[in-house]
């Protein structure tokens, strides 16, 4: 199942997406609350065509927190390196956690906004977890009961305040740094363990940026159980599990597409501030 978030005519909404079975489209089944409230919901009756007249898909959630691995893939890890961003050539033995703010996030095709702070901004393709349940000290035997789907992130960094910043706020924190989308697909409808993870940047294929969450240090359900050691995570709530290979450079006027196989395509263009 898929679960999107949209406007239609500027009235916020959400919605299942369905594939119509005659013409092969993805409709909008409007529905009647929010997915994540606890409560039932049912579809309204009305259905917009996903690439319709008035139709704006919007970030599938409003988190009230991201969190973020760091070379959570040991080929990240040594591009990292070999770029010189890093002194460490392998990944870290321990889980190595950050944050970004919910103003950070925006949805598909909303622009990214290079800062003036900033003259070199990174893209990172990354396959993204959102939570269906309050979690707190959960163990990892049970993490994914917890967990509500799956969608495709952008985890935009500022490589050069990375850089100079001990902390990393600024480099992974500022307004734009957080594409979502362009919809949830529930846990069961996603082969997590396995999804191929891929970035095209002006419509070409960036090999070397793509991988598969086959290669993540540290799983998905260790991660959660992780975090929730630490902080309580809401229904809503993000983790983005981390950078399977390179990264690189983004200019304005790039067109940015994250794809995560069972999940889509998370396309934004970059613009300067």
């Amino acid at each position: 199942m898929r679960i999107a978030r949209f406007t239609h005519d500027d009235v916020p909404q959400y919605a299942f997406v369905q594939t119509d079975k005659d013409d092969g489209k993805d409709y909008l089944v409007a529905l009647n609350g929010y997915p994540l409230s606890g409560k039932a919901v049912e579809p309204t009756g009305e259905r917009y065509p996903v690439d319709g007249d008035g139709i704006r898909l919007l970030a599938p959630v409003i988190p009230s927190k991201v969190y973020g691995l760091a070379k959570n893939y040991e080929a990240h890890a040594q591009f990292m390196h070999d770029a010189g961003h890093s002194e460490v050539k392998h990944a870290p033995e321990d889980m190595v956690i950050f944050t970004k703010p919910s103003t950070s996030v925006i949805g598909p095709d909303d622009p990214i906004v290079i800062p003036p702070c900033s003259n070199d901004m990174n893209f990172e393709p990354e396959l993204a977890v959102v939570m269906g349940r309050i979690a707190k000290n959960v163990p990892v035997e049970k993490a994914m009961d917890y967990v509500l789907g799956f969608t495709c992130v952008n985890d935009v960094t500022l490589r050069d305040l990375q850089g100079l910043d001990p902390m990393w706020t600024r480099a992974k924190g500022f307004d734009t740094a957080c594409p979502l989308g362009p919809w949830i697909v529930t846990r069961d409808d996603v082969n997590w363990k396995d999804a191929k993870i891929s970035f095209t940047l002006n419509g070409e294929d960036v090999e070397m940026a793509s991988g598969t969450t086959a290669n993540l240090i540290h799983g998905i359900p260790e991660q959660i159980a992780a975090i929730s050691s630490f902080t309580t995570l809401l229904p809503g709530d993000v983790i983005m599990t981390g950078t399977p290979n390179a990264s690189g450079h983004l200019d304005p006027g790039d067109e940015a597409i994250v794809h995560v196989e069972g999940v889509g395509d998370l396309r934004n263009v970059v613009v300067r501030g």
